[in-house]
C-alpha cells in the first residue's frame, strides 16, 4: 500500500512504500492506542465492545471489561492510566494497581457529555475533549444531553478529584472538538474538529492561558473516502498527523499539507509506540494497524518516566543462550554462487573451500527451517548490480574487483541464491550494493514492520559483510547475535580475526545449534 508524499518533506517522515501490518484484528471499533514505555505494550478501546485491550508481543488479551466505554487514553507522568469514558461522562485515573478515581465528571453542575480525547502537559495539566459522541448508540450510552454545548477543558496541576474543570475555548465554537495535541515546545495546542472538518491551532499562555485562535488546516474531508478529523498527535519535529479520509494527513508545522498515510480501514485515533519510538499504531475500526516510520513523537511526560527503556539483550553468561523468538529476524547476507560457490566470480580468493570447512549452507538451512517454523523472519540480503554495474561507486579495492570479475550481476547464475538456501514463501528480500545490508536498503523497513530488534545474521563473507552489518546493527540499537558457523570468508585466519576480536565488541557470537536451542 503506497502512501502519498505531497511534499519531499514527507520522506524525512516515512518511507513512501512503508509496510502497514495488522498485528490485530476482529475488533468492533478501535480507538485510544498508548504505548506503555517501561513494560512495552499498546493498549487500545473498544468502545462497542465495552472492553480495554492489551497487545503485546504474546498477543491480544482483555484487560478490563466492561470498560465504561473508555476512548481516548493517556499516561501521566506517573505512568497513571488517563482515560476518556463515555459511558460515565468521566475522565478518570487509573492508578498501576488498577485502583479507579473520577478525576472529573461535571461542569458548573451538570453532566459533561462524554470526554473523549486527552493529552498531559509538561506542568502536569491534562487536556481533553468533550463531543457528545458518548451520548450516541453504540459509541456509549444513550442519553439526553446536559449541557447543550461541546468544549475543551483543562485539568490544572493543583486539580483535585471532583473540582470542576477550567473550560478553555468558548463554548460555542467547536461542534465536535475531538482530537487534540501539542507542539514539542508546547507553545501550541492543536484541536480538531469531526463536523467541521478542519484543525485550529491556539498560542498557550502562562497558566494555560490560550489565545490567537485560528484555523491550521481546513476541508479534511474525501466524499470517495471513509475518515474524518478525529485522532491527532504531533511528532518530534512539529508535523501534525491526524485521522482523515483514507488514513492520516500529516500537515508540517506552518500548515501545509505534506503527505498522506493510507490506512486499510477508517482511522480513529493513533499514536507512536515500539522500543524505540519508531512504530505508529493506528486504530482503525476493526484492527489495530503498525507503521515503520522515521520520525518519533513529541516528548510526552509519560515517555520521561523513571525505567522507560529498551528492553534488555538476550542474557548470555554461565546459562545457556536465551533468545526470545518474538523479537528475533533471521539475515542471510550474500549467500549467491559469485560468492561462496566453485565456478563463481571470486572462487580463486578461497571463499568455497572455506564455506565447505565452515558446512555453512547446511547451518544457515538447518537454522532458517526453525525460525520459518517459529514464525521468526527470514531476511535474504543480495548484493546486485546492473551489467556494467551503472551508479556503482569504485571507491575501494572490493567493489573494483567485483567490476573487474563481472560479479553478481542481476539475471546471472552469479547472483543467484545458492542451492538450498533459496527464499521461500513468506521471506523478505533485500537487495544492496555495498558490503553492509543497511546501506540504501529497505532492510530496516522490514524490521520495524515486522517489529523485530534481535538480528541473527549469517552468511558471507565474515570480515567484509557480515561485520559491517554488525557494527552498523549495534549502533541503532539492535541485538545482533552471529552463530559463527553459519558464516564464512575466504579463509580460517581472516574468518577467525573478525569472530575472535571485532564480533566480541558488537555482537553476541555463538554457534548455529545454540541458537536453534534458545530459540525453543
Amino acid at each position: 500500500m503506497a502512501h502519498e508524499a505531497l511534499d519531499p518533506a514527507f520522506r524525512d517522515l516515512i518511507d513512501e512504500h512503508a509496510p502497514v501490518r495488522q498485528p490485530g484484528s476482529g475488533f468492533i471499533f478501535t480507538e485510544g492506542p498508548i504505548w506503555h514505555p517501561v513494560d512495552h505494550y499498546l493498549l487500545f478501546s473498544d468502545m462497542p465492545g465495552d472492553v480495554r485491550r492489551r497487545m503485546d508481543r504474546a498477543g491480544v488479551r482483555d484487560v478490563m471489561s466492561p470498560s465504561h466505554k473508555g476512548n481516548g487514553m493517556t499516561y501521566d507522568a506517573d505512568l497513571n492510566l488517563l482515560v476518556c469514558e463515555h459511558s460515565t461522562s468521566s475522565v478518570a485515573r487509573f492508578q498501576p494497581d488498577g485502583t479507579r478515581e473520577v478525576l472529573a465528571s461535571h461542569f458548573e453542575g451538570r453532566e459533561l457529555n462524554s470526554p473523549n480525547d486527552i493529552v498531559v502537559k509538561s506542568d502536569g495539566s491534562v487536556w481533553f475533549t468533550d463531543p457528545w459522541y458518548g451520548r450516541m448508540p453504540g459509541f456509549g450510552v444513550e442519553r439526553p444531553r446536559d449541557l447543550g454545548w461541546q468544549g475543551v477543558f483543562r485539568l490544572p496541576p493543583d486539580h483535585r478529584p471532583g473540582d470542576d474543570p477550567q473550560l478553555v475555548v468558548d463554548r460555542y465554537l467547536f461542534t465536535m472538538p475531538n482530537g487534540l495535541c501539542f507542539s514539542p515546545d508546547e507553545t501550541r495546542l492543536y484541536i480538531n474538529d469531526t463536523e467541521q472538518a478542519n484543525i485550529r491551532v491556539y498560542d498557550v499562555g502562562p497558566g494555560g492561558a490560550l489565545s490567537n485562535g485560528r484555523v491550521f488546516a481546513s476541508g479534511i474531508r474525501d466524499s470517495l473516502l471513509e475518515g474524518v478529523p478525529d485522532g491527532m498527535k504531533c511528532d518530534a519535529s512539529g508535523n501534525v498527523w491526524v485521522t482523515a479520509p483514507g488514513g492520516l494527513w500529516v500537515y508540517a508545522p506552518g500548515g501545509k499539507l505534506i503527505g498522506k498515510v493510507a490506512i486499510p480501514e477508517k482511522p480513529a485515533n493513533l499514536h507512536w509506540g515500539g522500543d524505540d519510538w519508531r512504530t505508529l499504531y493506528v486504530a482503525a475500526s476493526t484492527s489495530v494497524y503498525a507503521i515503520p516510520v522515521k520520525v518519533g513523537p513529541r516528548n510526552e511526560p509519560f515517555m520521561r518516566a523513571r525505567g522507560a527503556s529498551r528492553p534488555s539483550a538476550p542474557a548470555q553468561g554461565d546459562d545457556a543462550l536465551g533468545l526470545d523468538a518474538s523479537r528475533c529476524a533471521l539475515i542471510i547476507q550474500d549467500m549467491q554462487n559469485d560468492v561462496v560457490i566453485e565456478g563463481g566470480a571470486f572462487a580463486a580468493s578461497g571463499s568455497p573451500q572455506h564455506c565447505r570447512d565452515q558446512n555453512a549452507i547446511a547451518n544457515i538451512a538447518r537454522l532458517a527451517a526453525r525460525c520459518r517454523e517459529l514464525g521468526v523472519p527470514v531476511i535474504h540480503v543480495y548484493f546486485l548490480v546492473h551489467p556494467g554495474a551503472p551508479g556503482f561507486t569504485l571507491n575501494a579495492p572490493l567493489f573494483e574487483g567485483l567490476l573487474d570479475e563481472s560479479a553478481m550481476v542481476r539475471g546471472t547464475w552469479g547472483a543467484q541464491a545458492v542451492d538450498g538456501l533459496e527464499p521461500q514463501p513468506g521471506d523478505h528480500v533485500v537487495e544492496k550494493m555495498r558490503m553492509s545490508a543497511w546501506e540504501g536498503t529497505s532492510l530496516e523497513t522490514v524490521l520495524k514492520a515486522e517489529g523485530r530488534d534481535i538480528l541473527i545474521e549469517t552468511g558471507a563473507w565474515t570480515n567484509m559483510s557480515i561485520e559491517h552489518t554488525a557494527r552498523t546493527g549495534a549502533d541503532k540499537g539492535y541485538v545482533m547475535v552471529i552463530p559463527e558457523d553459519g558464516c564464512s570468508t575466504m579463509n580460517a585466519d581472516w574468518h577467525r580475526a573478525s569472530i575472535d576480536y571485532a564480533m566480541q565488541n558488537v555482537a553476541l557470537v555463538t554457534k548455529v545449534d545454540e541458537v536453534i536451542g534458545a530459540l525453543g
